[in-house]
Parts: structure tokens; C-alpha cells; sequence
């Protein structure tokens, strides 16, 4: 970051913390002031003329990542789907659903917003914006073999991004798959269907890396079909990925639902590493009664350390409830995890079955009914290097997906059916679902210099993991003013926030 950028900040922080202090000594003044605090001053409304600005600061440098990064190139030399360029490539159309999702558009009529903005236009340097028919016709353009080039074009750079990281990123690509229900309230959307929960809609499946969050293929399927539809083709796709970007070990996770037996042989033979539920079936579970008692051993979970000190735990009022309205509650006493080899029917060799077993106490009220013993079974390729303790927390952890998938939902708002059909719909996922990817690729090109490399990594850390709404807030809905001069637009932030440090810092690291 500049020096004269790093003054300016470190002057705006000074005031805003001069003002909150000087308020915490006048609190016990104001005491007795029966003035409000909050808009007492005098207001006064003025439309500017000349001046222009906008809410969304950051979306410029979402821009200059997908062009430094070769993303903007990439999609205009793969997708080939317009005859008559007029006036929009194709990539402009695929960030057109990326901005829209930037500035807080959650459908397509958000389009229209953007394209009345004459700020935001100036901003981006166009006379004009897609509008929302535009842009829903796009997405009912896109076949299958679009769609496979898009997703080519977002690999190759992916691959860009991947080079600038360190030696030990390549260490180990760990794959989650998990499928997704995506309801509607539409009634002519070609390919929809119930699904096992009743709900009417589309069943896309998602892979992602769980090192970066990153979404590595979202294909859109019926609402009635399988979780694991389609899914061993995508996870070949995604081993291939992280094999050509050079990642030293695969490792794929899964819930019961992709413990897909006629492919484990393959994927071993591959060196591909797995671990995925199994579901508990009758043989399985007589298999885990059979155990000798010596075969179990007690599982133990880390805790989060309290950096504070420990206070007392409050009133559990929830129980309380329980108990008074005689309500059946279940209570998880202890857990134990044993193994054994198991050798699945569509399989030629056998893998290791890890078996947690959980002792649940049955109570009604303040009565304790009976104990119940439940298995929970994971089968993995792990060598014996790997506890079977380590082989459940792994699987354990594959849950963090489901905070993708709830930021994809609820943050993104790219998993949701707005088109009329199967493809056009899977099409209106892959490409505002580079909303997120940009995010991730704006954490892992974060420059990290050797005199700050703690405070720089801990950044770089909290912004891949930040949730969507979160780093909109800190890096894209910054109040900016925008001067035009004769031939640069000049984005200038209006003020600042705890990133906008490492804004600069990214800012100046894309200079091309």
C-alpha cells in the first residue's frame, strides 16, 4: 500500500476513535440531556449536478481481478455462443451476473437498477448494462457444452491463481460433494420435479475445495433424482483439476449418499484417497455387535480453548422446558470408534470400516426411559498411519460444506431457479456462483510481505473464510465518489473499514 493511501487511513482511524472516546467521556454528562443523540442536527437535502458516486466501491477491484487474473479473456476465447457482438461479449454478460450479485441484486430484475445508475455506469465505463430479459435470454442460450466451456474457462484460471501460492498449498486438495434441494413456487419450469422432502424444484449438485471454499463444479438436476446422480463423473473432473494444478494428494469426502462401491476400486488404483459415509445397514451393524469389547476404544473430541476466563454456564432454559412439559429428550452419554475390514459387493478388496458408536440416554421429563445404541459407519483407503479417530473427525469436518452451501443460498443467492429450464437455471448458478470464487481468489492473492506476515496471513485467513455478506460489507459497499478525467476514471473512497488496508494492498499487487 502506498504511503500517502496508509496516512489517509491511518488519519480517518485516529478520528472516528478520538470521536468514540470523547463520546464515552461525555456519556455520564449527557445523563441528564433529554436531547436525542441520533439525528438532532440539522438536515438538508441537495441533488448534486456534478459530483458522482456510488454505494458499491469495491466492485471496480472485482473487475480488475477478473481481468488481471485472465478470467475476462478466458470466457471470451472458450464460450463462443454470440453471433453478433452488439454490443456485449460474452464475458460481459457472465460479469454482469457477478456485479448484480456484488451490489446486493438478489434476481434478475436487479438489473435494471444498475443500469439506471449513470454513476455506476461511469464507473465501469459502459453506455450500457444488460437488462433483465437481456439477461435472462443469455442464460437460455447456454447448452451443456457451454456450460462445459465456462467451467473450462474458470479452471484455466483458477490455475492462474494457484501458481502464486506457496509450496505447502499443494500438499493435499481435500474434495467435498454433497447435492442440494433448491425449491420453487413455478409451475412451468422445464425439468423440475418433487423431491424426497416434497419440495418442488431442482436438486443441483455442488464439489467444492475444502482448502479455499472454493466451488469447483455446480450442475443443475431434477428435483426427484439421486444425491449421487451424476456425481462420480463431476468428482473425476475435480480429481483431474487438482491433479493438473499439481496437488501432491486427493482426498474426496462425502455423506452416505456417495459411498458409490462400483467406483472406490478405480479411485484407489488412482492414489485417490476417500472418506465417505456408509450408511447402517443390518449386516454392517451385526458386523459392529459382534466386535469384541477390546476393539473399542473411547472418542474423544477437542474442545475450543477459552482464551478468557471461564464463567459460569447460564440457566439451560430449553431443558427446563423439557422437563416440565414432559417432552422426550435424547442425551448423548459417551462415544466409542472401533474398526474392521470390509469389502463392499461391487468392490474387488477391501477397506477399512470405521464404527462410532454412540450410548444415547432416553428421557421423558425428569424419567429416564432406556438407553439406545446408534452406529454411525465411514469407510476410507487411509493407511494405517491415519487413527480411526482422525478418519471420523475428517468426515466430521466435511460438514463445513453446509456453510457453503448456506452462503451460496442465502449470501450469493445463486442457488435459486429464476429461468425457465433445467440448463438455464444450472447456467444462472455457475455464473453468479463467481461471486464467491472471486472472493476466494481475492483472499489467496492477498500479498503477504515478511515484515507484517502475521498480521497479513490472519487477513488473508478471515477473508477466505468471511461470509458473503460480511466481506461486502468490508470490501465491496464502500461509499466511492467517481471522477472522470480524460482518460481514467478515478474511483475514490469515500471512507474506510477495518480492510481497507489490505483493499490497497490487493489493489496495488493487480497493477498490470
Amino acid at each position: 500500500m502506498k504511503r500517502n493511501v496508509a496516512k489517509k487511513v491511518a488519519r480517518r482511524k485516529r478520528r472516528i476513535l478520538k470521536k468514540l472516546q470523547t463520546a464515552r467521556d461525555r456519556r455520564f454528562l449527557r445523563g441528564m440531556d433529554p436531547t436525542p443523540v441520533i439525528g438532532s442536527n440539522a438536515i438538508r437535502y441537495e441533488l448534486s449536478e456534478r459530483s458522482h458516486a456510488i454505494c458499491h466501491g469495491g466492485v471496480g477491484l472485482m473487475l480488475k481481478l477478473a481481468r488481471s487474473t485472465g478470467l475476462v479473456e478466458e470466457i471470451d476465447r472458450r464460450l463462443h455462443l454470440l453471433k453478433v457482438h452488439a454490443p456485449y461479449q460474452e464475458s460481459d454478460h457472465v460479469m454482469a451476473h457477478v456485479l448484480n450479485m456484488c451490489c446486493q441484486g438478489t434476481r434478475l430484475e436487479h438489473f435494471e437498477l444498475l443500469r439506471n445508475n449513470e454513476a455506476f455506469l461511469d464507473a465501469i465505463g459502459a453506455d450500457s448494462f444488460p437488462d433483465p430479459t437481456t439477461a435472462g435470454d443469455f442464460c437460455r442460450r447456454l447448452s451443456e457444452g457451454d456450460l462445459d466451456s465456462l467451467s473450462t474457462a474458470i479452471h484455466l484460471t483458477r490455475f492462474h491463481v494457484w501458481r502464486r501460492q506457496p509450496a505447502s498449498f499443494f500438499n493435499e486438495a481435500t474434495i467435498d460433494v454433497d447435492g442440494v434441494i433448491v425449491g420453487t413456487r413455478g409451475q412451468c419450469k422445464h425439468g423440475m420435479d418433487i423431491s424426497y422432502n416434497g419440495v418442488w424444484g431442482y436438486h443441483p449438485l455442488l464439489v467444492s475445495l475444502a482448502n479455499t471454499k472454493e466451488v469447483l463444479a455446480i450442475v443443475n438436476r431434477p428435483g426427484n433424482v439421486h444425491s449421487a446422480d451424476d456425481a462420480a463423473r463431476q468428482l473425476d473432473k475435480a480429481i483431474d483439476v487438482c491433479s493438473i494444478a499439481g496437488f501432491r494428494k486427493i482426498r474426496l469426502r462425502g455423506d452416505c449418499k456417495f459411498s458409490q462401491t462400483e467406483h472406490l476400486d478405480r479411485w484407489h488404483a488412482q492414489g485417490v484417497t476417500f472418506n465417505f459415509g456408509y450408511e447402517a445397514r443390518s449386516n454392517l451393524i451385526e458386523m459392529a455387535d459382534n466386535l469384541p469389547e477390546s476393539a473399542w476404544k473411547p472418542l474423544k473430541r477437542s474442545r475450543r480453548m477459552v482464551q478468557t476466563k471461564e464463567r459460569a454456564k447460564p440457566e439451560n432454559v430449553k431443558r427446563k422446558i423439557i422437563h416440565q412439559r414432559g417432552y422426550v429428550h435424547l442425551e448423548l452419554e459417551h462415544e466409542e470408534v472401533a474398526e474392521f475390514e470390509y469389502q463392499p459387493t461391487a468392490c474387488h478388496r477391501g477397506y477399512r470400516m470405521v464404527v462410532v458408536r454412540k450410548n444415547i440416554t432416553k428421557e421423558q421429563g425428569e424419567q429416564a426411559l432406556f438407553d439406545e445404541i446408534r452406529y454411525f459407519f465411514y469407510i476410507s483407503n487411509d493407511d494405517e498411519s491415519v487413527t480411526a479417530e482422525q478418519i471420523v473427525f475428517s468426515c466430521n469436518q466435511r460438514c463445513d460444506q453446509e456453510n457453503l452451501i448456506a452462503q451460496l443460498k442465502s449470501g450469493v443467492r445463486s442457488l435459486c431457479a429464476p429461468s425457465d429450464n433445467l440448463i438455464s437455471n444450472g447456467a444462472y448458478m455457475l455464473m453468479t456462483s463467481l461471486a464467491w470464487t472471486l472472493k476466494a481468489w481475492a483472499a489467496l492473492l492477498l500479498p503477504i510481505t515478511p515484515r507484517h506476515r502475521e498480521k497479513h496471513e490472519r487477513e488473508q485467513q478471515r477473508l477466505l473464510t468471511m461470509e458473503f455478506r460480511t466481506f461486502l460489507d468490508q470490501m465491496i459497499h464502500i461509499p466511492c465518489q467517481i471522477v472522470q478525467h480524460a482518460r481514467t476514471v478515478t474511483w475514490r473512497l469515500l471512507n474506510w473499514t477495518d480492510f481497507t488496508p489490505a483493499f490497497f494492498r490487493l489493489y496495488d499487487s493487480l497493477q498490470i
